[in-house]
């Protein structure tokens, strides 16, 4: 009975293919669970995504005042960049058009911004879109993914949901993903080892000589997908990357994404850079790019050249990192060093208490429990938001009940 049910759902995921990933992995921004049916909830309503792994919610039955400091997304606060927008209202007219000929383009300009061919790139609307295509491919007919604790949950929830086991391996006490554990877990039904780096909810790295050598010999027995969704908040991101290795032809997919120090999180375009096996196993079943709009490609044309607001974006975000930082500090927190647009450090309280305390000061953040501790994730915004931040989290945690 066990199997004919699996031979359904499978048979049933290669019909509707892309139609329930918006459910499976959708954003979990602390709101109720009657829109994310396809997610496991415990009895408080909070997201449960392993055995010592969840993500609390906040009440949508509370009449909240009105937000100001929107830090739990990790969006870029200085955003868009001036020349995307630019291009974006010039082409918006365009908008009855597909973007047929301009996906084209698009594709040989990040091509060569990456050293790489154009069949070495596959377009889709964000990172996360590609990441839940990518486990959908990948996962129809079962298998296990391996891939730190905790992690970015969007590629292991769709994979889940198509069948795969997730083998989760702890990340290490400097929060560096345990490479060698990695190594131990992957046996004959791996398909997918998911490294997310900068490592997202954490923030923190793992070092890039290492990864490239773990790449290089793990890629001959499976398939290594690197996020590298908060790469270019980092100085010398480009050296860290692992883009390189498509080169040498090793068998690893980098995916990037607009949404981040671009500012384009809302017009929704990413895109991956892997071998060519790997790019038409994406997109024989997926019409990757068919998700993006033609104003939305000019506008990541655009992007992609405009140095100086990504340098400033980078710049702006080491400020106000560096001052939640030393403020939390100060304040007698933990904060975890963070090489990203997001900060964690461990509270004593409740997280969905914490989060319905801070959203009534106008304050919305991520809370989670995991390593035996709740943490709240804070994406870092403007210095004034942060500091209303610093103001509200002092606040809540040192007037709890």
């Amino acid at each position: 009975m066990k199997n004919h049910l699996s031979m359904n759902r499978r048979a049933w995921l290669k019909k509707s293919l892309l139609t329930t990933t918006g459910a499976i992995a959708a954003p979990y921004l602390g709101f109720s669970n009657r829109n994310y049916t396809h997610l496991k909830f415990d009895q408080y309503g909070n997201i449960v995504h392993g055995s010592n792994f969840k993500e609390f919610t906040f009440s949508d039955k509370v009449n909240y005042p009105v937000l100001q400091a929107k830090l739990n997304a990790n969006e870029n606060p200085y955003g868009p960049s001036p020349m995307a927008l630019s291009a974006f209202n010039s082409n918006v007219s365009q908008s009855n058009r597909y973007a047929w000929d301009e996906l084209f383009e698009l594709t040989e300009e990040i091509a060569e911004f990456e050293g790489v061919q154009p069949e070495n790139i596959v377009l889709g609307p964000g990172s996360s879109d590609l990441l839940e295509k990518t486990a959908i491919c990948y996962f129809m007919d079962g298998g296990n993914v391996i891939s730190a604790d905790p992690a970015y949950m969007s590629l292991i929830k769709v994979a889940q949901e198509a069948g795969a086991e997730w083998k989760s391996v702890p990340l290490k006490k400097d929060w560096s993903h345990d490479l060698e554990a990695m190594k131990k877990a992957v046996d004959s039904d791996t398909k997918l080892i998911y490294i997310c780096n900068p490592n997202n909810p954490t923030g923190t790295i793992t070092d890039s000589a290492e990864l490239v050598n773990f790449c290089r010999e793990m890629s001959k027995k499976t398939t290594v997908f690197i996020d590298e969704a908060y790469l270019w908040f980092l100085e010398d991101g480009a050296k860290q990357s692992m883009v390189s290795l498509v080169n040498e032809g090793c068998d690893v997919i980098i995916a990037r994404t607009f949404s981040k120090i671009h500012g384009l999180a809302g017009l929704r375009i990413g895109y991956a850079v892997a071998n060519t096996k790997s790019i038409e196993k994406i997109q024989r079943i997926t019409r990757a790019g068919m998700g993006i709009s033609l104003p939305s490609v000019y506008a990541a044309k655009s992007a992609l050249k405009d140095v100086a607001f990504i340098e400033k974006s980078r710049s702006l975000n080491f400020k106000a990192r560096a001052y939640t930082y030393e403020t939390l500090i100060d304040a007698g927190f933990n904060p975890v060093e963070s090489h990203t647009s997001f900060m964690i450090f461990p509270i004593d309280m409740e997280g969905k208490e914490f989060l319905n305390k801070m959203r009534m000061n106008s304050v919305a953040v991520r809370a989670f429990e995991f390593m035996d501790k709740t943490w709240c994730r804070v994406s870092i915004g403007t210095l004034s938001e942060m500091e209303l931040f610093s103001k509200s989290v002092k606040d809540v945690l040192t007037k709890k009940a």
